[in-house]
């Protein structure tokens, strides 16, 4: 039965692993696919989580194959038959010194899509070397830019290289790639390295920095913290203000909003003299009063004064309740799917992984 979901027809494979490949599967089932979760016998979460309430494994069943025994690997094989893409996230090579790399597939299935993720690449001088989100944000520029001035660039989670750069760019390349497949019937290796997404992520940075809009120092620019009005304020309850009034107009309601259109210290947004004292009276002010307070200043005005929030809180701000942006699950709240589509609901709704399944059933299931 199908769903009307984007990626209704569409029947992947994925070979467990972490952090970016079960990102791409998820977000691929959330929109319809049909993913079968293939992992070895009693792998465990590197997280700790078990397997089966782990929020990137939902919406998709798994299944139990040794894949270095010859049955396994055949079990493998007649699965991707019927797959129009596969996701693994293996060193390379290692596909290949088990029989079932892109070459050998492509025998079974020469529609099939192979998506690859790693984080240098399947080839160049660190394609075999072990790194983490960290290490491949930081080679593409992207950590260097990070915190304040005086202190080295903090961990950003790992949100960049994993997520951003590594399993959305993956889910990204393997819907195009299937498209591709679909009109010429042929698929294709989709090669995602995360350090190479995490580039293209700072592709706005990169050209401004070639125009002279850029500075190498940290805390020097328009979006790294380097000016006011756009940075995180400490309140006098510990807790912080997202304060992002960048546009005149913006920043205008934001002093309107504070009393301060006619303060000499705020005359002149855009001139770095007058940044120091702008800051110093803005870090004061705000440290008067709690984040509530100046939450209900704000509301409704277009100064873009947010509060930051903790995973605790998020959850329950009236916009994402009102837009029911998290599921209640057992464990606690669950990010629904995103984006939305506007023909049919997405899947992804803070279900958990969606069982077991024998290998013959699986077989059964996807017709092979």
């Amino acid at each position: 039965m199908t769903t009307g979901a984007p990626l209704d027809g569409l029947k992947v494979i994925e070979l467990a692993g972490s952090g970016p490949g079960p990102f791409c599967a998820m977000m691929l089932a959330d929109h319809g696919a049909d993913v079968l979760r293939i992992a070895r016998r009693g792998q465990a979460n590197p997280v700790g989580i078990p397997a089966d309430q782990d929020t990137l494994n939902r919406g998709r069943p798994t299944v139990e194959l040794d894949l270095k025994s010859g049955s396994g690997r055949q079990v493998l094989r007649r699965l991707l038959a019927n797959a129009d893409a596969l996701i693994e996230g293996f060193r390379p090579g290692v596909m290949e010194r088990l029989g079932v790399g892109p070459e050998a597939v492509r025998a079974v299935n020469p529609r099939l899509v192979y998506g690859r993720v790693t984080g240098w690449g399947q080839d160049g001088p660190l394609a075999q070397t072990a790194g983490h989100d960290l290490n491949y944000a930081a080679l593409a520029g992207a950590i260097a830019p990070l915190g304040d001035p005086d202190r080295p660039p903090p961990p950003p989670l790992n949100l960049l290289a994993d997520f951003a750069g590594g399993g959305l760019m993956l889910a990204f390349g393997i819907v195009a790639a299937v498209l591709d497949a679909r009109r010429s019937g042929h698929g294709q290796v989709v090669d995602c390295a995360m350090v190479d997404g995490c580039a293209v992520l700072m592709a706005m940075m990169y050209g401004m920095r070639g125009f002279g809009r850029w500075d190498d120092r940290r805390a020097a620019n328009l979006v790294d913290g380097g000016v006011p009005f756009y940075a995180c304020y400490e309140t006098a309850d510990g807790a912080y203000l997202a304060v992002c009034p960048l546009e005149p107009p913006f920043f205008a309601a934001f002093l309107e909003r504070l009393g301060l259109s006619d303060d000499p210290d705020f005359a002149a947004q855009y001139d770095p003299a007058s940044w120091p004292a702008m800051r110093a009276r803005l870090t004061a002010l705000f440290k008067s009063r709690d984040r509530d307070h100046w939450t209900a200043l704000f509301a409704g005005a277009d100064a873009c004064v947010s509060p930051v929030l903790t995973l605790a809180e998020a959850p329950e701000h009236p916009h994402n309740r009102a837009r029911d942006v998290f599921a209640q699950t057992e464990h606690g709240p669950s990010p629904r799917s995103a984006p939305r589509f506007s023909k049919a609901a997405a899947a992804g709704s803070g279900q958990t992984a969606g069982g077991s399944l024998s290998p013959d059933d699986a077989l059964s299931r996807w017709g092979a």
